[in-house]
């Protein structure tokens, strides 16, 4: 399945429109977390080139990393501390244009510029986030945000 990936479009709008009924094809039928969110940073960072893509679980009072796509990253994340802790205890996304501008951000890598999370939420708790970081200033947008939250809802019910 995975071969069969088409990663077509011009605009980055098209090209989420092409990869997400893509994505959920591909996790339709497999029923494991960890290979399904492998599979869609994945799909993710080979679409976009984002500098990271990844998610990290709620374990107890921390994020903990997950599957990711990138260069070594932060493993434990405090609730409320950097842009994923914050998106976490807000229950929402943020988009970041400039990560060196946002208090008590923890810089896993110092060519991360921009970044977005997004919350994934089951059963009124965030029980994990997707984490997509750009070594570009300002790279996310309303479209990001709208399709990675729609991308998220697809995964959601699985936590």
């Amino acid at each position: 399945m995975a071969d069969e990936l088409i990663l077509s479009g011009e605009s980055r709008e098209e090209k989420y429109q092409t990869l997400i009924p893509q994505i959920k094809a591909l996790i339709a039928d497999e029923p494991d977390l960890v290979a399904n969110c492998a599979n869609i940073a994945a799909a993710l960072r080979q679409t976009f080139n984002f500098f990271w893509v990844g998610f990290y679980f709620v374990k107890g009072d921390e994020l903990v990393l997950g599957p990711f796509q990138g260069e070594i990253a932060c493993t434990r994340i405090a609730k409320g501390r950097g842009v994923c802790g914050t998106a976490w205890q807000n229950a929402e996304t943020l988009v970041v244009s400039n990560v060196n501008d946002f208090p008590g951000h923890i810089a896993c890598s110092a060519a991360s510029l921009s970044e977005i999370v997004v919350p994934i939420i089951n059963k009124g708790q965030v029980r994990s986030v997707l984490d997509v970081d750009s070594d570009k200033l300002d790279d996310f947008n309303a479209i990001d945000q709208k399709y990675l939250t729609d991308l998220v809802e697809i995964i959601a019910d699985r936590f």
